[in-house]
């Protein structure tokens, strides 16, 4: 299906950006008016002694002014650009905002400098200040990372080099999303089926054996085939870490990624080693899985298919009705928004189309509404996904319309906490509704999967970026014999002696977009922690905590904001809750197998 026929009711509305693409022209040509007489032209200012409140207030308001709006044309135009990678209009109207993006971001790059060369005592005095009262976080959380900010020089050449770096990444999209053709595979009746990156995952999920195997085994040798260029292009982003780790200062990698939000690395660590330590439960659910499919060798095209057949097929309209129906514990308004989102204010563009961006993502802006892309394929997990981004979508929302724009955006930590939240309550409500045995195993694997999925696998894939980051900060060459020896291991380490680790399935990191994220997917797994320990909190009936989470957005730190919820992340206790909740399930799932 190509763009041009989704119908209207399935894409987004993106009349909260701009009405059409005629307006959306218009403010870009006006924003490149203010760009050449105004930001690209101001001399940087010195914030000296006689400098007050005032001043600093203007310049803050003037560049948060211009950010807020810039923020809407990229959004829009990134947006449109992802329904159709391969479209030119599109990717040129992508192009033009990214590049005024970068080009204000450098010429407003000596504004941070130039306050933190105010002497301490006079910047507590405009700390203090009832005029700068709504930068208090802001101002504080800039002196916090004082020591890694450079001179206004130094970084106007980092702004400057800042879409340079991006050009792995970018290059990845383009040709995994665009170039790469997986062309077709038979399934077990030997008819032959399109392969694309939508429907891959659809049927890893299908009882035909003979098509999971042959979806898996083309898909993966087509990056194979690319190896030496996706495996040159992870080591290019990788090297782009070290480069800004350095310059800026940071011990290492992982601290350049952390320290910024006033994460510990204690908590990446802890993480690491506390799942290391019990995987017991993980192993054992392996080994229930090969028993009972009944299978010789239980390969990884064999962890996603349901353990039980139940022909269930969900329209988007039902998926949206479960979804928000539910959210019901988390009270009747944050019901209302979301059924107004999802139903009436066309948040989600739902279905996949030649071109479009794979995977799914939640994004928008201040000053729109979110916006939910998918590629549903009518699944219980495209249900769950639907979940998993509405959570994120509405902790977008409610961030918003509390905080002030340069408050408002939560960061990556605390961000996977609202959608596995809103995944746990999803399961919790279809396990309600069910009424018999084959449909609590259904719900009881999928829940399990889930876990091993967000938690795990996450947590392995967070080990795998550590440890290619750690060697090349010791120069070690990242070939891909070695990077694929290392995501190999990791594979046998967490999933056991009974999943079969070939060839095929240790090249899989070269297909993980997240990769390029910088130490992102660590965030999956603890915010499937931190959400299942908060999960218990709002079902004893505390939610009013948790809303204000959800309403914090970033006015202060993450780890702060979640101790404040009720999850503490800098404490193992989260994890090891985690670790506990999937075997309580597995003693569930053996026992309605009558398995001791």
């Amino acid at each position: 299906m190509s763009r041009k026929e989704v119908a209207e009711k399935d894409a987004w509305d993106l009349k909260s950006f701009f009405e059409d693409k005629k307006v959306w022209e218009e403010k870009l040509n006006e924003l490149l008016q203010i760009s050449e007489s105004g930001f690209l032209k101001i001399k940087p200012i010195t914030f000296d002694k006689e400098a007050g409140a005032a001043e600093l207030k203007k310049v803050l308001g003037d560049f948060f002014g211009y950010m807020r709006e810039l923020d809407s044309l990229y959004t829009f135009a990134h947006l449109k650009h992802d329904e159709d990678i391969s479209f030119t209009e599109n990717k040129e109207a992508y192009e033009k905002a990214r590049s005024l993006y970068h080009r204000f971001l450098s010429a407003a790059s000596w504004i941070e400098p130039a306050i933190l060369q105010i002497e301490e005592d006079h910047f507590n005095e405009l700390l203090t200040s009832e005029e700068l009262a709504d930068y208090h976080f802001y101002l504080k959380k800039l002196r916090d990372q004082k020591e890694h900010i450079l001179s206004g020089d130094k970084e106007e050449i980092m702004s400057l080099s800042a879409r340079m770096q991006g050009t792995a990444s970018g290059a990845f999209s383009a040709l995994t999303n665009v170039d790469m053709d997986f062309g077709k595979v038979k399934n077990g009746k030997g008819k032959e089926v399109s392969l694309t990156q939508g429907s891959y995952g659809k049927y890893l999920k299908m009882q035909d054996r003979v098509l999971r195997e042959n979806a898996f085994e083309k898909l993966h040798s087509s990056y194979k085939t690319f190896e030496n260029t996706l495996a040159e292009l992870i080591h290019g982003q990788v090297q782009n870490h070290i480069f800004n780790a350095k310059v800026r200062s940071y011990k290492n990698c992982l601290d350049a990624a952390l320290k910024p939000h006033n994460i510990p690395t204690s908590v990446y660590h802890n993480l690491i080693d506390s799942i290391g330590k019990g995987l017991g439960p993980l192993h054992e659910y392996i080994s229930l899985r090969k028993q009972i499919l009944g299978v010789e060798e239980l390969h990884p095209y064999d962890l996603y298919v349901p353990l039980i057949e139940i022909e269930k097929h969900y329209s988007f309209e039902e998926a949206c009705e479960i979804v928000i129906e539910s959210v019901a514990p988390l009270g009747k308004e944050y019901q209302e928004i979301l059924r107004k989102g999802l139903l009436e204010d066309r948040w989600v563009d739902v279905y996949e189309n030649k071109g479009k961006r794979s995977g799914a993502y939640s994004s928008g802006c201040y000053d729109s509404n979110p916006y939910i892309l998918m590629n549903f394929q009518g699944t219980l997990n495209d249900v769950l996904t639907l979940s998993h981004e509405a959570g994120h979508s509405m902790n977008t929302y409610l961030s918003n319309r509390k905080q002030h724009y340069h408050d408002a955006n939560y960061t990556i930590f605390v961000a996977e906490v609202a959608s596995t939240f809103n995944e746990q309550l999803t399961y919790e409500y279809l396990f309600n509704k069910v009424e018999t045995k084959e449909e609590r195993i259904f719900l009881l694997s999928a829940q399990l999967d889930a876990i091993r999925g967000t938690f795990f696998r996450q947590s392995l894939f967070a080990e795998f970026e550590l440890a290619i980051h750690e060697m090349a900060e010791g120069h070690v060459p990242l070939t891909p014999d070695l990077m694929k020896k290392t995501y190999g291991d990791l594979n046998r380490k967490y999933y056991g002696k009974d999943l079969a680790v070939t060839d095929k399935s240790s090249v899989e990191y070269l297909r993980i977009p997240h990769f390029y994220y910088n130490f992102y997917v660590y965030q999956y797994a603890t915010g499937i922690a931190a959400a299942l320990t908060l999960v218990e909190k709002v079902r004893a009936g505390n939610l009013g905590p948790y809303l204000g989470f959800l309403e914090a957005g970033g006015s202060s730190y993450s780890v702060d904001i979640l101790k404040s919820a009720g999850a503490d992340m800098t404490s193992s206790e989260p994890i090891d809750n985690t670790l506990q909740v999937f075997s309580d399930l597995l003693s569930k799932l053996k026992k309605e197998f009558e398995i001791n």
